[in-house]
């Protein structure tokens, strides 16, 4: 992905009409679903087609409020995983990394 930005703000206000109550409802279950599934994501126990599968949905999460590196980090993550790369963990790190600091430029807002 091109732009990878922490969280485009004129791609959720399209996605919410502009309406500051709904987006701040969108991030906050954003926020939630990072929270909910990054722990799977960095079990190692789990196989390695569930957590892409986590990665997926994490990925689907962070296009829709625009939250652009999280979601370029979850794509390379769920590409690890699906082709069984021994070196998954370093998308998974990163995306850790994008997620901790997208949460983060959130906790202002939320």
């Amino acid at each position: 992905m091109a732009d990878e930005t922490l969280l485009d703000r004129a791609h959720l206000d399209a996605q919410t009409f502009g309406d500051e109550a709904l987006a701040d409802e969108l991030l906050g279950l954003f926020e939630e679903q990072c929270r909910r599934l990054m722990p799977g994501l960095e079990n190692a126990a789990l196989q390695a087609g569930d957590r892409a599968d986590l990665a997926h949905t994490l990925k689907g999460s962070a296009l829709g409020v625009g939250a652009a590196r999280v979601a370029a980090r979850a794509s390379e993550a769920e590409d690890a995983l699906r082709a069984g790369s021994p070196a998954a963990a370093y998308p998974i790190q990163a995306l850790a990394i994008a997620v901790d600091e997208t949460l983060a430029a959130l906790a202002g807002r939320l």
